[in-house]
């Protein structure tokens, strides 16, 4: 008889142990599937969606200054695009002025209004002008802000008659601000200039 109450002892201490085994595998592999649910809801919290064309897509967060040499290059090519690209339609060409000049200080609106009062614009919209900017490079200094920058470029304005290719070389200093809807970079340019824009060639048509 004692031989079975023995028996039923190591049975029972044979099970306990298991069941503290099991229970403490178990215990591990709650705290591993927490500690990775945890990890995850971090990744999704740094996530941010961007809707574009009716598409979700994802960004993540990180530092303003890792992509800023990125960004300030994008804004300085966009506003000359904006600036120089013109058209003979007066709203387009005052919408496109209207965009560029949300991205530069009262420098800009300088030039604009010195080539609205010389007559210019209204000759790109009486004569069907068509003009376009090339740009060839962007030359960043990103060591202190203000940030400064000189573009190189060529302008190609198209007429009835001829085809005009012009140089064009600006220079400014960029200062970051708060982004918006207009400034979704949030760049400022200021001390805008054209240094040169000159008549490079003439082609007939």
């Amino acid at each position: 008889m004692w031989a079975k109450v023995k028996g039923i002892e190591s049975s029972f201490r044979y099970i306990r142990g298991i069941c503290m085994i099991v229970m403490v595998l178990s215990f591990f592999f709650s705290m591993l599937c927490w500690f990775s649910a945890l990890r995850v809801i971090n990744r999704a919290e740094a996530k941010v969606y961007i809707l574009s064309a009716d598409q979700a897509l994802d960004a993540f967060a990180s530092d303003r200054r890792s992509n800023l040499g990125v960004e300030a290059r994008a804004q300085v090519v966009r506003f000359h695009e904006l600036f120089f690209n013109l058209d003979s339609d007066e709203r387009q060409l005052e919408e496109g002025f209207k965009k560029a000049l949300e991205l530069a200080d009262g420098s800009a609106r300088k030039v604009y209004s010195n080539l609205k009062e010389s007559g210019y614009l209204a000759e790109v919209v009486s004569s069907n002008i068509s003009q376009r900017i090339r740009v060839d490079s962007v030359v960043l200094e990103m060591k202190t802000e203000p940030f400064s920058f000189r573009l190189y470029g060529e302008e190609r304005i198209t007429r009835s008659t001829s085809v005009v290719t012009r140089s064009l070389v600006t220079e400014g200093w960029i200062r970051m601000v708060s982004r918006s809807e207009g400034n979704p970079h949030g760049l400022l340019i200021e001390r805008w200039s054209v240094l040169d824009n000159k008549d490079l060639k003439v082609e007939g048509r």
